[in-house]
């Protein structure tokens, strides 16, 4: 089985490429983060002749979040997360697909730093990990995945020293990362690549893609159920320097079946 994650960057004004990505890399499972579209908008015709049935929240011209599937229809089990009434913006949406529940997010930013952004971003974290606690009660598969807008450590970035102040580096986020990993879940890239260097984003500024300067913030964190079955997991680098790419490429992990 294999689920992937991309943050396409607006599904509309880059359907090619994700189409394209999806008939090259064939995932059984993608998670989609940043639509940028209105639910009404959503191209779900399109998905479906390519083979996937598809599940999403949008928003219009921020966030959004959709899980794909060739299993068939999806059984969705949740949108949003507990603990804040009055948010409004589209960022988590879970489904039960072939045995796992799979969460799809799409963490909060949190620039500038400080301001309400930031306190924004850590009380979602935080909020995220009261919902994965109840996950992990139920003794089921879980894997919570997307982007986390979250560099966990040096080896996440390209330059340690330019992010100090940036709050995808923050030591709040990290500390938050942390304390969310410790819960009960594994970061299934670096269980598979301890020492590695695997990036997943390339800003449109100063060549970055070109110069690999790069930052990992699309992660898979699986539970103590799941992470049994973890078999491989990499990058598709390659779908950055396409025209008209995304500044993300697709991640993905490959499970033992049951």
């Amino acid at each position: 089985m294999k689920i992937a994650t991309y943050n396409i960057n607006g599904i509309n004004g880059r359907i090619g490429n994700l189409l394209r990505w999806l008939e090259e890399a064939a995932p059984d499972v993608v998670c989609l983060q940043e639509l940028k579209t209105e639910d009404h908008k959503f191209p779900e015709d399109i998905l479906l002749k390519a083979g996937y049935h598809a599940i999403w929240q949008g928003q219009k011209s921020w966030n959004g979040v959709a899980i794909l599937s060739r299993y068939g229809e999806i059984q969705e089990t949740r949108r949003g997360l507990d603990g804040d009434p009055d948010d409004t913006q589209s960022r988590y949406i879970e489904a039960f697909i072939n045995g796992i529940v799979i969460g799809c997010l799409y963490l909060p930013n949190g620039n500038p730093y400080p301001g309400p952004k930031f306190d924004y971003k850590l009380k979602w974290i935080k909020r995220l990990t009261a919902h994965g606690k109840k996950l992990n009660g139920f003794g089921l598969p879980v894997a919570l995945i997307g982007d986390y807008n979250i560099m966990p450590t040096e080896l996440d970035t390209y330059k340690p020293e330019k992010y100090v102040d940036n709050a995808l580096f923050r030591p709040e986020s990290r500390k938050l990362w942390r304390q969310l990993v410790k819960s009960g879940w594994t970061d299934a890239i670096r269980k598979l690549h301890p020492d590695e260097r695997f990036y997943t984003f390339w800003d449109y500024l100063r060549n970055a893609y070109g110069r690999d300067a790069g930052l990992r913030l699309d992660h898979f964190l699986l539970n103590l159920v799941l992470v049994a079955r973890l078999v491989s997991a990499g990058v598709d680098k390659d779908v950055r320097g396409w025209e008209h790419s995304s500044d993300h490429a697709p991640v993905w992990i490959e499970l033992k079946e049951f």
